[in-house]
């Protein structure tokens, strides 16, 4: 690694000082450690991103290891559904997969180490006495009665703990540090709890589980990291996860605290996203209004806008909170490089241009993208039925609509000048069809005799349309803090009713019938659109979109849209 370290990050510049010190012998060892009691949310993709790459950068090493120490709420479709997300945001682990529960056997032996050593002791106060004894911020606690056990009778009892013969709550074992200290974590924390329930992994083998404070840094030095990088809220726990590998003499990992992501209108918290899973708020974890993973690989998010998007908010000491709009800002910066175009009408009116030969149809050339000269172009269908979007059409128009109206020439995207000639209406007085004359000397958009129109619309072709349901999702919560006291204790009524738009009946150009599930496109004008992985068939078309061309939303919301 050779970048210079006033221009780096504070995390980077600690292990660039420690490479050059050979502190671990230069080594430099990471790891990823999710607990699989959920699916990953965009802030997990930063501390993927951060210590995945720190490994790439020093040409180290980074480990995928599940935390499983809960088995109450964990589940094998989770641990599946991690390890897709981190290789799809482009990150590998080649044979270094690991769980906690890997090492159940060896943390149970540096626990009787610490009841050896007078570190630990069996402790008979149930979860609301331990807090009531362990005081606050403002006083400190007190000793349990059970804290001058013998070490005979905590290494007798432990034993007896992992053998089952206590129910759940009849016992935990705490280590003895000090019931004064000001750090309240160190205030005698729990170690291991009795639960009789079944471990995904090894079963109904262990009825005893460790604590996260106690497995997290022992599972480290067990891997021979080197830097443990965690979130903020962990700083107050480094005092205890050193005290541990100092107690047990064993390898120690440096711990390092780096703020979290957070966003806009976005809920952080994977308990409350659970509960929107559970209470059918939203349809699953991968809902493409969730802030998951999944779900934004649902929803067309290329994996290089959310690597991108961390790598611009870079790495601090201090939390805040960023714009939604700014992840939108990268993720539209990376589709516009590389999502082909396309057109779609997702609300249909029927142009019919009067003096197009019946029976006649042509192709006309289309670019696939202009950011991209490699990308070609494509061959659409045009004839003398098409559909346009019913805005682009008013009948008694405003000032400053420059769009198709009685008497008014437009062009058609990729194809000719038309000039808007009569309407036709239903009963209810609704414009079901628009007559229009095309110029057969204005092919491709341009007119030989240089007049200039002040707009361009997109359209497709009636006889070759694709049908489709079109998905318009927009942000999940309204405010931008998600759990803004008014909306309630749960932020319920905080959510947006407009957060999902479902247009049917829409029309596509006919090359959109054979879209690839991994592929965004561009609907011209409209926005970013890809086709649901889950619900779409070839029968039955479905696309979500990803985003819209440009932030809309405060607009969008003061006009009272969707």
């Amino acid at each position: 690694m050779t970048s210079d370290p006033n221009h780096v990050d504070f995390v980077r510049r600690i292990i660039v000082g420690d490479v050059e010190r050979g502190k671990h012998d230069g080594r430099v060892h990471t790891r990823f450690p999710p607990e699989p009691n959920g699916y990953l949310h965009i802030g997990h993709a930063k501390s993927i991103c951060l210590n995945f790459g720190i490994a790439q950068e020093f040409g180290g090493l980074c480990n995928l290891r599940f935390d499983d120490t809960n088995p109450g709420v964990e589940d094998v479709e989770y641990v599946e559904a991690i390890q897709a997300d981190v290789r799809w945001l482009g990150f590998t682990w080649d044979d270094r997969l690991f769980y906690a529960s890997d090492y159940f056997e060896q943390l149970y032996r540096y626990a009787e180490q610490l009841i050896e050593s007078g570190d630990a002791y069996v402790d008979s106060l149930d979860a609301e006495k331990i807090r009531e004894f362990r005081g606050s911020v403002h006083g400190v606690g007190r000793d349990s009665p059970d804290r001058t056990r013998s070490v005979a009778d905590n290494l007798d009892l432990f034993r007896r703990m992992r053998a089952g013969e206590f129910p759940d709550g009849a016992y935990v074992l705490r280590a003895k540090i000090d019931m004064a200290h000001p750090n309240i974590n160190m205030r005698d924390p729990t170690l291991y709890r009795i639960r009789h329930e079944h471990h995904h992994r090894t079963g109904d083998a262990w009825c005893i589980y460790p604590m996260y404070d106690y497995a997290h840094g022992l599972s480290d030095s067990l891997e021979g990291i080197t830097h443990s990088i965690c979130t903020l809220e962990f700083e107050h726990h480094r005092p205890l996860y050193d005290w541990f590998l100092e107690k047990l003499g064993v390898h120690h990992p440096q711990q390092i605290e780096f703020a979290k992501l957070n966003l806009t209108h976005v809920l952080m918290s994977k308990r409350n996203l659970r509960r929107l899973v559970e209470d059918g708020v939203v349809d699953g974890w991968d809902d493409p209004r969730m802030p998951t993973l999944a779900a934004m690989r649902r929803r067309g998010y290329p994996p290089a806008a959310i690597r991108q998007f961390c790598e611009h908010i870079g790495v601090a000491k201090f939390n805040s909170v960023h714009e939604i709009a700014l992840l939108e800002f990268h993720l539209r910066d990376v589709l516009n490089k590389a999502a082909p175009r396309a057109m779609a009408v997702l609300d249909p009116v029927r142009l019919i241009l009067d003096n197009y030969p019946e029976g006649q149809g042509e192709e006309l050339e289309a670019v696939n993208n202009p950011e991209d000269e490699a990308a070609g172009t494509r061959r659409v269908p045009f004839g003398r039925e098409l559909f346009i979007e019913r805005e682009d059409f008013m009948e008694d128009p405003p000032k400053k609509f420059f769009r198709l109206a009685p008497g008014r020439e437009v062009r058609l995207r990729y194809a000719f000048f038309v000039r808007c000639t009569s309407v036709e209406k239903d009963a209810a007085g609704n414009v079901v069809a628009v007559h229009a004359t095309y110029d057969s000397e204005t092919r491709g958009g341009n007119a030989p005799d240089g007049r200039k129109v002040k707009a361009t619309i997109h359209w497709v072709s009636a006889a070759h349309a694709v049908d489709a349901e079109v998905r318009l999702y927009d942000h999940l919560f309204a405010t931008e803090d998600p759990m803004d006291p008014r909306g309630g204790p749960d932020g319920r009524g905080n959510l947006n009713p407009e957060s999902l738009i479902v247009r049917r009946g829409c029309k596509l150009e006919p090359s959109l019938a054979e879209a690839a599930a991994d592929v965004t496109y561009q609907f011209e004008r409209l926005g970013y659109y890809c086709v649901d992985r889950r619900d779409s068939r070839p029968d039955a078309l479905v696309f979500n979109r990803t985003v819209g061309l440009r932030d809309t939303w405060a607009k969008e919301k003061a006009q009272g849209g969707g």
